[in-house]
């Protein structure tokens, strides 16, 4: 990642790296006081294979469905862009969501308005299957982070007609399914026994894109494996807290 950048005028430093995979990098820049977050898509090759138009693509696309969500609580407000690859966001003081920690009561029931609120605009989240994209933030509420295969669809009257009952209800239908796994994975004790069942029972969306998706990710993993053969434990490319030398995600 780049040791600083200058946007709209201000100067940002780098100040750490937090996770940087097969897709992307991403980490933490400061100007003075006022901290963002600076995302760069994916710019080499892979054996051979070009794929700096993956990274272009997919960064013009969060930035995008993110510049949509603007002034919704719970999604970080985007700053800018950065070259051609880069997403500048801003930075939200706290922590990745944990099994078993003890969010406060009202956390999914604001989770689930979040959710609400954009599917209401059109977007689909999609990515909740990852903890890791959920935030809690320093004043308890959840933020989303990681915009990059949401799904958006017209939300106008032939939006509604051709996508927004087929292929809108199912996108919707496999966030709301995540947000109760989550809960039965963090917070089991306030769910019901019937609910808790229910949280077993995926979508026959979530299953086909499971099983088409499945084999593609394992594979990426087994290479990815062969390439960075230490990288055993979490999620693979996140630094861990000690390399961030104690600074809060």
């Amino acid at each position: 990642m780049p040791a600083a950048f200058d946007l709209n005028g201000s100067h940002y430093d780098h100040v750490c790296t937090f996770k940087h995979d097969f897709f992307a990098a991403t980490g933490m820049y400061a100007s003075g006081e006022n901290q963002v977050v600076l995302k760069i898509g994916r710019r080499v090759s892979f054996l051979g294979m070009p794929l700096a138009w993956v990274g272009r693509m997919l960064a013009h696309h969060e930035a995008d469905q993110m510049s949509r969500l603007i002034g919704l609580p719970g999604v970080p407000a985007v700053v800018g862009v950065w070259e051609a690859h880069g997403l500048v966001h801003e930075f939200i003081p706290g922590h990745t969501l944990e099994k078993g920690e003890m969010v406060p009561d009202i956390f999914f029931d604001e989770l689930r308005t979040l959710l609400a609120a954009m599917h209401a605009q059109g977007i689909a989240y999609v990515d909740l299957e990852k903890p890791q994209n959920v935030l809690v933030g320093e004043d308890g509420k959840p933020y989303l982070i990681d915009f990059q295969i949401s799904w958006p669809w017209p939300v106008g009257k032939w939006g509604q007609l051709l996508l927004g009952r087929v292929l809108g209800k199912r996108l919707i239908q496999g966030d709301r399914y995540h947000v109760q796994k989550l809960q039965r994975r963090v917070r089991p004790d306030q769910m019901s026994e019937s609910e808790i069942k229910e949280s077993y029972r995926r979508p026959w969306p979530v299953r086909l894109h499971q099983r088409v998706i499945r084999p593609g990710a394992l594979l990426r993993r087994w290479v990815l494996a062969k390439v960075d053969p230490k990288r055993k434990v979490g999620e693979r490319g996140r630094v861990d807290e000690e390399t961030l030398g104690g600074v809060i995600r």
